[in-house]
């Protein structure tokens, strides 16, 4: 498989998953963080490395929107629950150094 194909089938899986996380809205990104390690946030940071990376600029506000589909504090306020005391101390034991 040669880089463009490659790059291109990667970039569909992208925007697959940040369509799937879009309609899972139920998904609670402290939840993914304790099972997987990474989030919505971290796709948005990633993404704006990403940018940084090339020049391309990108603020942390214009990268969580293009992952949640909305600025981030509407989707704070419309479908963030509450974390439990018992998700939160999970977080902290195994928080990600990335």
């Amino acid at each position: 498989m040669d880089d463009k194909t490659r790059t291109e089938l990667e970039a569909a899986a992208f925007r697959r998953l940040i369509e799937h996380l879009r309609a899972r809205t139920d998904v609670q990104n402290i939840d993914m963080m304790n099972l997987a390690g990474f989030c919505r946030n971290c796709l948005s940071n990633w993404m704006k490395d990403a940018a940084d990376a090339q020049g391309v600029p990108l603020s942390k506000d214009e990268s969580r929107q293009l992952i949640y589909g909305m600025p981030y504090e509407e989707w704070r306020a419309k479908y963030q629950k509450e974390a439990s005391a018992e998700k939160l101390a999970t977080f902290e034991q195994a928080r990600p150094k990335h």
